[in-house]
């Protein structure tokens, strides 16, 4: 019997699919988002700012003829950016149909595990509000949170980037 409970839990593990996040470091953490939400990953753009946005609006950039806000995830989540980084890139997200820049502190991999290694989010003080948490992905010797991109940006970040376009 214990063979057969043996068989049946690998048989469970090679049907369940991969899942995929594209991590990245915000400040001294890492952080990361489900990849099929990523569309690509560029260098910081020049952007346009947009009077009476909030702090971590940095504004609009043109990415082939298509224009698409920008924001400063650091600023949003009140994480402090790295010193002297040169490392700093954008990832072009979808969420909801609507592209968005995102400003990280570094790119760092693509991370693939199964849904089942996820942990729920501790009760614990984070510098990220917990909503914002789908979450937490434990590697070796360190954690990567998994972020929810549509809560991290509320309602009214939406009617910004909506007005923006």
């Amino acid at each position: 019997m214990n063979e057969t409970l043996s068989t049946m839990n690998k048989k469970k593990e090679a049907n369940s699919e991969l899942e995929r996040f594209l991590e990245f470091s915000l400040g001294k953490e890492d952080y990361a988002i489900p990849l099929l939400s990523v569309r690509e990953v560029i260098s910081v753009p020049e952007t346009t700012p947009i009077p009476k946005a909030p702090p971590h609006f940095l504004g609009i950039m043109n990415l082939r003829g298509q224009v698409i806000s920008v924001v400063d995830l650091r600023t949003k989540l009140k994480i402090k950016p790295l010193d002297n980084n040169h490392e700093e890139s954008v990832i072009i997200v979808d969420i909801n149909g609507m592209n968005l820049g995102i400003v990280v502190d570094s790119i760092n991999k693509v991370l693939a595990f199964h849904i089942e290694e996820i942990s729920e989010v501790p009760e614990i003080e984070s510098q990220v509000n917990a909503e914002y948490i789908q979450g937490v992905y434990r590697k070796e010797d360190s954690l990567t949170v998994l972020l929810d991109v549509a809560k991290v940006l509320d309602l009214k970040d939406y009617g910004m980037m909506k007005k923006a376009a």
